[in-house]
């Protein structure tokens, strides 16, 4: 509660006013999320941070704020599944490429909890946040010192008991999902992100720990062995999966398991600037990108649930975005329609938030974005966000252009 007070007392974002005003986006080219086309000269009415209902050029707009979309594109605010976002600036940013909700994958000390609650009680405009608290690793770290029952853990989370006391002390704190690891990083040069960590049977009691409360769990897992342990323990989703074999991904795809590939982030390890730099990194990023396209076609081709993830922080120096996972799906083979729904109504699903947003539809959130062109014909459209509604508020708007 300290901390809540004090985010808010500190940055002017918290500062943003209740939207009581009912709204009507009007000259809208919609595109709802679950229909491959086109609504023309649609208007979406929304009041109270929610959608009202769906309209067309003509309906009665009276006593409605007026928001003319201008003929641009709009669809449903994007979703990233694999967000490290631990600060109201990134929270600011990640706005701003137009994700409206994400589901965090870590954090230092349940900041992701802190602006779950700014975001639901609408002190910010978002986004929505689905957090994962304290990831569960065999080594904590410095977030040991998130929670003070965590100092029973610092000679590290290995057995079963330490295990469920993790994450009891994440869910206690807010957590809405768990965070766990099959396999070593990528973005550490000195381990091999095959090199499986925890055992089936380890993940087995995160996974059962967690379903006494209700609470799904994510698996950090680059290579085949600790994936594939993950997936037999009952894990909701992968993250990552460079190395997944044909094996795994059949398993997944009998078993429902999502995969977040996450397949920005390795393109960053190629490049300078980004959240990781190296020349071991930039060598192991240029290795592992083509094995993880193939990777994405197999699972893809198999009808294994795909989402979208972008598996950063939103820092200043970030360079991946969700909309630039989403062309590359569609480089991938998928088409733009699929890549889209990767990031809205695949994405919701995996985040169980299926009934409440991924889609422009009566009764859901009012989280919605608006860009230039048509991104089921031309994908890259996502990268030039024009305007931006988390909750009914309006958290960009870069339109008109032009002066009266």
């Amino acid at each position: 509660m300290k901390l809540l007070i004090t985010l808010l007392l500190l940055c002017p974002l918290a500062l943003l006013a209740q939207n009581n005003k009912p709204q009507a986006f009007i000259q809208a080219n919609l595109i709802n999320g679950k229909e491959n086309k086109v609504y023309a000269n649609a208007i979406v009415f929304v009041r109270a941070g929610k959608i009202e209902r769906i309209g067309k050029a003509g309906d009665d707009t009276s006593g409605y704020e007026l928001i003319d979309c201008e003929g641009y594109y709009l669809l449903p605010g994007l979703i990233d599944a694999h967000s490290h976002l631990d600060n109201l600036a990134s929270a600011k940013r990640a706005l701003e490429t137009g994700v409206t909700t994400v589901r965090t994958a870590g954090v230092a000390a349940f900041q992701d909890v802190v602006l779950m609650e700014l975001s639901k009680s609408g002190r910010i405009a978002g986004p929505d946040v689905v957090p994962a608290g304290v990831y569960v690793s065999p080594n904590l770290e410095e977030t040991i010192l998130a929670d003070v029952r965590l100092g029973a853990l610092i000679n590290g989370v290995r057995t079963e008991e330490e295990l469920r006391l993790l994450v009891n002390v994440n869910i206690d704190r807010g957590a809405k999902v768990i965070k766990t690891r099959g396999t070593e990083r990528a973005g550490r040069p000195e381990t091999d992100p095959r090199e499986q960590v925890y055992t089936e049977q380890q993940i087995r009691v995160i996974v059962q720990e967690a379903a006494k409360r209700n609470v799904p769990v994510m698996i950090h897992a680059h290579g085949d062995e600790g994936a594939r342990a993950a997936v037999l323990a009952g894990a909701k989703s992968i993250e990552h999966g460079t190395f997944l074999s044909d094996e795994t991904l059949q398993l997944m795809k009998e078993r429902g398991t999502f995969l977040v590939p996450t397949f920005i982030t390795l393109e960053d390890l190629t490049q300078p600037g980004g959240d990781y730099i190296g020349p071991v990194l930039e060598l192991r990023g240029k290795f592992m990108m083509p094995q993880a396209e193939k990777v994405f076609k197999k699972a893809h081709t198999l009808g294994v649930k795909i989402a979208t993830g972008a598996d950063n922080g939103y820092t200043a120096n970030t360079t991946s975005r969700i909309s630039l996972e989403c062309a590359h799906f569609v480089r991938m083979e998928m088409t733009p329609y699929e890549a889209m729904q990767a990031a809205t109504v695949r994405s919701a699903e995996l985040l169980g938030l299926s009934s409440s947003t991924g889609q422009i539809e009566k009764g859901f959130d009012a989280d919605f974005i608006l860009v230039p062109g048509n991104p089921l014909e031309e994908i890259r459209f996502l990268q030039d966000v024009l305007l931006v509604v988390s909750n009914g508020h309006i958290a960009l708007k870069r339109i008109p252009f032009g002066k009266k």
